[in-house]
């Protein structure tokens, strides 16, 4: 079994930086793309950023290029979310999710984490 723990969201006011963190575990995990979504109340889930098992390969959400950067850990069960230049619009649930592809799509990813609140004042 795979579980997913995301971690870093906090209140930063606009045009602060954050950064998520999101571990992996379980002994299956390996070759799993790991991606971030986000979702505001009464809003779909939304793609923001993935980055393959390597970390040679990544995926941005046009929203947050430039201003976003995803990233592995050297053990590759963690993925960072660098947020730089943060607007109010940023402001949501961030969701660390594994799947076995580089995509945007939400129902290719296998394994969700539980959720980290990112609130972004103006």
């Amino acid at each position: 079994q795979v579980q997913l723990v995301g971690s870093g969201g906090g209140l930063v006011q606009a045009g602060g930086s954050l950064r998520l963190s999101c571990a992996a575990s379980g002994s299956t995990f390996s070759n799993y793309a790991m991606g971030w979504f986000r979702q505001v109340p009464g809003k779909e889930r939304e793609f923001v950023a993935v980055i393959t098992w390597g970390g040679s390969r990544t995926l941005y959400a046009d929203s947050v290029k430039g201003r976003f950067t995803i990233s592995r850990g050297n053990a590759k069960n963690t993925v960072y979310l660098q947020m730089n230049s943060l607007k109010p619009e940023d402001t949501a649930v961030y969701y660390c999710a594994a799947g076995r592809v580089l995509t945007a799509i939400e129902s290719n990813y296998w394994y969700w984490g539980q959720g980290t609140q990112v609130t972004v004042s103006s």
